[in-house]
C-alpha cells in the first residue's frame, strides 16, 4: 500500500494498487461501452469517427447523430449508474449487509410511488421527475424515522426497509390501476427503467449531485465510513460521531438514490451488483466506494448497448437486461450466504 501525505490539509490519500488497477479497469470499461453505444445504430459510425465527433473534427451530420442525439443518452446512463453504486454502496457500508440497497430498502419504491402519484394526476415528464424525487427523499426521511430508537440501528433499518418496500409495492399496484391506460403504459415503462429519449435535463441534476455529493462521501467521510463497518461501539472508540455520520450518508444515499430515480426510473439491481463487484475485484472488505461507483457506471453503459443490441430492430428497456443479471447475482449472493449460515 503506498501512502501519500498532503500535509497542508491535514489528511492522507492512499492507494492501493490493486484498487487503483480495478478503478482504472472499469473507468475504460465505462468508456469504451459509451463509445461503442455512440458509434452504433441506424447511422453506424466507426470509433474513429465517433472521437472526431466529439472533439469537433467530425462532419456536421455525425457531429449532430454523436453530440446530439446519443451523446445526452450515454451521459444519463454513465451518471445514473454511478448515482445507483455510491449510494449502493453506501447503504451497504452502513448497514453492514451485501443485500443493503435501494431496491431492498424501500427508496426505490417510494421514488416509484411519487412518480405514479403525478402520472395519476396527469402531470408532465418535468413533474414526474420532480415527484420521484419526492417519493424518495419522503421515503428515506419515513424509513429513518420509524427505524430510530436511540439512534439508528442497522438491523432495524433493514427490517423497516423491507416492510416499506412491501407496502409501497402494494400501493404502486394500485396507482397503476387507477391511472389512464395511456398514462399506465407509460408508467410502466418507466417503472422498468428506461433510457430511452433521455437528455441533458435528466443528465445535469445528476452531474452536480455527484460533483457535491462524491468528493463530500468519497474524501470527508471515506475514513470515518470504514470504520463504521467495525461496529457503532468500536467507531464511537475511535472517535467516529455515529449519529451524526450515520445521518449524513444516509441522506447522501437517498438523495443519489431518488435522482438516479427521477432520471432512468428505478432501474434494478446496480445499486445492489456494483458495490459487490468492486469488493471482488479489489479483494478488500472496506467500503470502495470509488471503484463502485465506476463499477456501476460501466455496469450501466454496458447493459444499455446490450439493450439496443441484443435483438435486431427492437430495444429493450436498460432496467431488463439489469433485472435479468442483477436477479442471477442475487440468488447466487443468497447462496453463499446461505452456505456460510448467515441466513
Amino acid at each position: 500500500m503506498t501512502t501519500v501525505r498532503i500535509t497542508g490539509l491535514g489528511w492522507s490519500l492512499r492507494l492501493r494498487p490493486r484498487a487503483l488497477a480495478a478503478g482504472l479497469g472499469c473507468a475504460l470499461l465505462a468508456v469504451l461501452a459509451g463509445l461503442l453505444t455512440l458509434g452504433s445504430g441506424d447511422y453506424p459510425l466507426s470509433l474513429g469517427e465517433v472521437v472526431r465527433a466529439l472533439t469537433g473534427g467530425g462532419t456536421p451530420a455525425q457531429d449532430f447523430v454523436v453530440n446530439e442525439l446519443r451523446l445526452p443518452r450515454v451521459a444519463t446512463a454513465l451518471l445514473v449508474g454511478a448515482a445507483l453504486a455510491l449510494a449502493g454502496a453506501l447503504f451497504q457500508s452502513l448497514v453492514r449487509n451485501p443485500l443493503g440497497s435501494p431496491d431492498i430498502l424501500g427508496f426505490t419504491q417510494g421514488a416509484a410511488c411519487g412518480a405514479l402519484l403525478v402520472v395519476v394526476a396527469g402531470g408532465s415528464s418535468l413533474a414526474l421527475a420532480g415527484g420521484a424525487v419526492a417519493g424518495g427523499v419522503a421515503t428515506g426521511a419515513a424509513v429513518c424515522a420509524l427505524a430510530w430508537r436511540h439512534g439508528l440501528h442497522s438491523g432495524r433499518l433493514v427490517l423497516v426497509g423491507i416492510g416499506t418496500a412491501a407496502i409501497l409495492t402494494g400501493l404502486n399496484g394500485y396507482l397503476l390501476t387507477r391511472a389512464r391506460l395511456t398514462d399506465a403504459a407509460r408508467a410502466v415503462l418507466w417503472l422498468t427503467g428506461s433510457l430511452d429519449g433521455r437528455g441533458w435535463s435528466e443528465a445535469l441534476p445528476l452531474l452536480v449531485a455527484l460533483a457535491v455529493l462524491g468528493p463530500l462521501v468519497l474524501l470527508g467521510c471515506g475514513r470515518a465510513l470504514h470504520l463504521l463497518e467495525l461496529g457503532d461501539d468500536t467507531a464511537a472508540g475511535l472517535g467516529v460521531r455515529v449519529g451524526p455520520l450515520r445521518l449524513v450518508l444516509l441522506a447522501a444515499a437517498v438523495l443519489l438514490a431518488a435522482l438516479a430515480a427521477a432520471a432512468a426510473g428505478p432501474v434494478s439491481f446496480v445499486a445492489l451488483t456494483a458495490p459487490q463487484l468492486a469488493r471482488r475485484l479489489t479483494r478488500s472488505p472496506g467500503p470502495n466506494l470509488a471503484v463502485a461507483t465506476l463499477a456501476g457506471a460501466a455496469l450501466l453503459a454496458a447493459a444499455d448497448f446490450a439493450a439496443q443490441r441484443l435483438f435486431t430492430g427492437h430495444q429493450l428497456p436498460v432496467g431488463v437486461v439489469t433485472g435479468v443479471l442483477g436477479g442471477g447475482y442475487l440468488l447466487r449472493l443468497l447462496a453463499g450466504e446461505r452456505r456460510a449460515g448467515r441466513i
